[in-house]
């Protein structure tokens, strides 16, 4: 009984989602959403400010940092390929006539280096006030890393785990600290499961695999938005976005959404709402926004709810993966 209810439940999931989707995922949901945007919001100078963007080559990730790097403030882009880091950051400082912007080369699935990474981060840098955890992988096959994880678990969720935690004693010490993570509307098709983090059972779907990542991300943000109550945290969805992630994971869906889905900037509008604006701080810490909107974490009736003991068995099978792969 349990198998029909949940291959019907998925059904239902799936089409409610679609039909969400196609009125507010595109772009058209995008513009008529963006009719209530305050304006003055984004209106505002960063200077002195330090942003970190993980992923910031490329798509959402790019258009966030020239958006923050135009209003004046320093950005660390934290990118896997120097080569397509160094020409996104020429592109930047171009664009914006901003210098003051960082290449940091890290591949956030290898777990010890990204440990590795925010330790020497906390070392050089006196302050960052906000992390921007943008990076995320999509494999179309199981795949491990070195160290024997899951790549894409070891970085949509361990990875992004491990340097939120790692940073969170530098942004405590910063003024007006944020933490931003961008998930996806697929997260709304998935209830938290933790007995498979490393997808090692059943057949191995990659964009089911990342919804499921993208629903852990939220949960996360969740539980160390109660942890650590002086940072304000919050976690996004930016809609059905052109970038070159979506394309060669999800070539089908591409082509036949092509022009319907919204550019980078549409994509990254929110997550800059939520890094720069005053308005954002005004809402309770650890939400889900769509659109700088609070929006519900679930759709209606579809039973992806979790206990509170599952979810914080998720934050202690993080925590206690983290330590291992922690350098002495």
């Amino acid at each position: 009984m349990g198998g029909i209810f949940n291959s019907t439940m998925s059904l239902y999931r799936n089409s409610a989602w679609f039909l969400k989707g196609l009125t507010q995922f595109t772009r058209n949901g995008f513009l008529s959403a963006s009719k209530r945007f305050v304006e003055k919001d984004l209106e505002v100078c960063v200077a002195g400010r330090t942003f970190m963007i993980t992923g910031a080559n490329s798509g959402i990730g790019k258009a966030t940092a020239i958006a923050i790097a135009k209003r004046g403030g320093i950005v660390h882009m934290v990118c896997r390929n120097k080569d397509k880091a160094e020409e996104a950051r020429a592109d930047i400082v171009k664009e914006t006539g901003n210098k003051e912007i960082y290449v940091h080369i890290l591949d956030l699935s290898e777990t010890k280096k990204v440990w590795e990474f925010a330790e020497s981060f906390k070392r050089k840098y006196k302050s960052l006030n906000v992390l921007i955890n943008n990076a995320g992988s999509i494999m179309s096959q199981r795949d491990v890393n070195t160290e024997g994880l899951e790549k894409s678990f070891a970085t949509n969720v361990l990875g992004v785990y491990i340097l939120t935690k790692s940073l969170i004693p530098l942004l405590e010490k910063s003024p007006d600290p944020r933490v931003i993570t961008v998930s996806s509307g697929g997260m709304l098709v998935q209830k938290l499961r933790t007995g498979n983090l490393q997808s090692e059972r059943g057949r191995y779907d990659g964009t089911m695999v990342f919804a499921q990542h993208k629903r852990q991300q939220v949960v996360m943000t969740e539980q160390l938005a109660k942890a650590h109550t002086n940072i304000h945290f919050s976690v996004m969805q930016p809609g059905w976005v052109d970038t070159p992630a979506v394309a060669n994971a999800m070539p089908d869906f591409h082509r036949s959404m092509k022009d319907s889905l919204r550019t980078p900037e549409q994509g990254a509008d929110t997550v800059v709402w939520l890094a720069i604006s005053e308005a954002a701080t005004t809402n309770p810490s650890g939400r889900f926004y769509q659109d700088r909107k609070m929006v519900s974490t679930h759709l209606p009736l579809a039973w992806t709810h979790s206990s509170a003991l599952e979810e914080q068995k998720l934050m202690s099978l993080l925590e206690d993966l983290a330590k291992t792969f922690q350098p002495h």
